[in-house]
């Protein structure tokens, strides 16, 4: 263990009850404005601002300025796995009406984690790939059928072989407690599905949703069970 690692420090940034809600709206991967950020911590914007700059300096956060504007986005897909694990140990929010009824089915049944697919689609999904023998069964590894099946699917393996970020990994899944794939193969399979228009948003959460399309295309191409949650 190299003695220069600061393990409080990261905590601490964590231990807000701001800057928590702020990283929790992160987690679906886009880019947001201070204000929009201030409204989803509910606090003023002047103390999101100060907040931001925290996460920031503290390498949580990254931030681009676009014109007049600034975004703030997770500064990489491992903060998103790291806080990810995390919420198993964090104890649930009282659900006090039909909104947060709604919404909490909404994120168990399919939501991103960062770029990637969680909830129980996600989790679905990735046991139906070890299943179809595109990721080894006894552990996150990608088998040479699975190169051929993602190509197939318009996932350029070999590009991403290149890139730093591991081409698969295990993403604890919190509301499962079982792992969805992760890595790069697993944010690229999340964005074919949007390009495909198998999966589309719900609402300005981070929630998604299976369309009857996706649902069966992934029947097809992979084998996968119903994962389109009919209300």
């Amino acid at each position: 263990m190299p003695a220069d690692v600061n393990l409080a420090r990261v905590a601490g940034l964590l231990a807000d009850q701001s800057r928590a809600r702020m990283l929790l709206a992160m987690l679906d991967g886009r880019a947001w404005t201070a204000g929009e950020l201030a409204r989803a911590a509910q606090i003023a914007p002047s103390t999101a601002s100060d907040h931001l700059g925290r996460l920031v300096k503290g390498g949580l956060t990254s931030v681009v300025a676009q014109g007049r504007h600034r975004y703030y986005r997770l500064a990489g897909p491992e903060v998103a796995e790291a806080i990810e694990p995390l919420l198993q140990l964090a104890p649930r929010e009282p659900v006090r009406n039909l909104r947060d009824s709604s919404r909490a089915r909404t994120l168990a049944a399919a939501r991103l984690c960062y770029d990637h697919l969680a909830g129980r689609a996600g989790v679905e999904l990735t046991d139906a790939l070890r299943r179809r023998g595109v990721l080894a069964a006894d552990g996150p590894a990608l088998t040479e059928r699975g190169r051929e099946e993602l190509a197939a699917f318009g996932i350029d393996v070999a590009t991403l072989s290149r890139r730093r970020r591991p081409l698969v990994r295990d993403c604890l899944d919190w509301t499962e407690r079982r792992p969805h794939l992760a890595g790069a193969v697993g944010a690229a399979l999340a964005d074919r599905l949007f390009t495909l228009g198998w999966m589309v948003r719900v609402g300005t959460a981070r929630g998604v949703r299976i369309t009857a399309e996706g649902d069966d295309g992934l029947r097809t191409a992979f084998g996968c069970g119903p994962l389109r949650e009919v209300a």
